[in-house]
């Protein structure tokens, strides 16, 4: 069971930052990862039909054999984890939350942003959030549609994705940020362009790390941490998987294999 892999999954490609920083935490780990990017965005998608997506890929990982499951993404992370730790209690699960704490410890002049999608921020889930560890910091959130789509399709720096992020970075530097949460998963592959744009003082936070982190935690109290040596990582697609091929030397480590994911 401690050579049993991990399952990971997202909307689409944003997933494999936080799949970097489990590889780079746990070296010894083999990984599983599914792009559901015929679905894509989560964010525009009814509570209910991503319910029903986290069941669909919680019942795939458990086919695989996998030893926990991570939800590399904010929105299923919403709609879906407590139903899956409810109907899976003995399962190691981890889900993404925006970093609203270690932003409002982080800020010195009390005003913190937030880029994350518009489901991210309806949700109550991020209400609740900003109620508990917000409370003396002003939070500035920007919606940011446009953004997955592009990263989808593998553009982090084209002029047309550079001006879609100015305009959605400059009101929060306007408003005096000086730290700015990453509330998506896809979102830490434009911290290259995002410097370019801020202040070197500025702090960019994003949960990738902590997520990893989290994982190790449960992994350890269930003498589950694998001694390795790590299989290859498997991935699959919802969609077109010779897609996701093309892209993965750009926003992950390497190539990899891709199966396409068709339940």
């Amino acid at each position: 069971m401690r050579d049993a892999p991990i399952g990971v999954f997202d909307s689409g490609v944003g997933g494999l930052s936080v799949l970097a920083e489990i590889q780079r935490l746990l070296p010894n780990e083999s990984l599983l990862y599914v792009a559901d990017c015929g679905n894509i965005p989560y964010g525009e998608k009814s509570a209910e039909f991503i319910r029903q997506r986290c069941q669909v890929m919680a019942g795939f990982f458990q086919r695989q054999g996998a030893k926990a499951l991570v939800l590399a993404c904010n929105t299923a992370t919403v709609a879906g984890v407590a139903d899956l730790r409810r109907d899976y209690p003995d399962w190691p699960l981890v889900g993404m939350e925006p970093a609203v704490k270690p932003a409002a410890a982080a800020t010195r002049s009390g005003v913190v942003g937030v880029l994350a999608t518009t489901g991210t921020l309806q949700s109550a889930k991020f209400a609740a959030l900003l109620d508990r560890f917000a409370t003396d910091v002003r939070v500035i959130t920007q919606p940011c549609p446009g953004l997955v789509e592009l990263i989808e399709a593998g553009d982090l720096h084209s002029p047309v994705l550079r001006e879609l992020l100015r305009g959605y970075v400059e009101p929060l530097l306007a408003a005096g940020c000086d730290t700015i949460i990453l509330g998506c998963t896809h979102y830490p592959f434009l911290k290259p362009l995002l410097k370019q744009m801020i202040p070197d003082a500025i702090s960019l936070i994003d949960t990738g790390a902590a997520v990893a982190r989290q994982l190790q935690r449960l992994l350890a109290e269930r003498e589950l941490l694998a001694e390795g040596p790590a299989r290859a990582t498997r991935f699959w697609s919802s969609a077109d998987p010779q897609h996701l091929s093309a892209i993965l030397p750009l926003l992950w480590n390497g190539p990899g294999e891709v199966g396409t994911f068709d339940l």
